[in-house]
């Protein structure tokens, strides 16, 4: 029978200086953080990148000693990947580039799908639309709509992720929708 070792534990082993222990909590919380991750992003070079940045802050963090111990490791790493990919879609929304050259094929990278090219462009444009939108809503709200349905979490992970209860957690994606709703009826946009 194999004991299974709490995350407090692992991280005061890592703290102590064993460094097979983070190890240990990377591959225990692995497809979570990048799940997470990658339901934000919808893009698996991005999601390894940001993966690898996650667990760079997290290294750091523990070696400055700025976990404090809540019992709550994976809510604390799943907020510095949120926090990350949160930065990098402000980063990436503000600097639009296209590069070209004579060896690169734009249809080469572009998938391949059964949808007609009039249905991806009307897909991009709805994308588009709502993350337009996102921005609209103050970031308490904007947080939750994206912590549900960009990184799949429930209310109480939520709440656990936030600080805040879960009643606060659901009020906030009522206020969210409501908002939106207002946004959209103001602004006449259609979907």
């Amino acid at each position: 029978m194999s004991l299974v070792i709490s995350d407090q534990a692992l991280v005061k082993q890592y703290i102590a200086g064993d460094e097979s222990s983070l190890e240990k909590l990377i591959v225990r919380h692995r497809d979570r953080v990048y799940g997470a991750i990658y339901n934000f992003t919808k893009d698996v070079y991005l999601t390894e990148d940001l993966f690898q940045e996650v667990f760079i802050k997290v290294v750091n963090k523990l070696r400055e000693g700025k976990y404090n111990e809540e019992g709550k490791f994976l809510p604390w790493v799943l907020r510095m990947a949120h926090n990350l990919c949160i930065d990098n879609y402000r980063k990436t929304k503000r600097q639009v580039s296209i590069v070209t050259s004579e060896e690169f094929d734009l249809f080469e990278i572009l998938p391949v799908d059964s949808t007609n090219g009039e249905e991806i462009i009307i897909d991009q444009q709805l994308k588009d639309k709502v993350r337009h939108l996102l921005n609209e809503l103050p970031e308490e709200q904007r947080e939750v709509v994206l912590l549900r349905h960009y990184f799949e979490f429930s209310f109480k992970e939520i709440s656990d992720l936030t600080g805040v209860s879960i009643n606060t957690a659901l009020g906030r994606m009522r206020y969210a929708l409501i908002n939106l709703r207002k946004v959209i009826e103001d602004k006449k946009i259609v979907f």
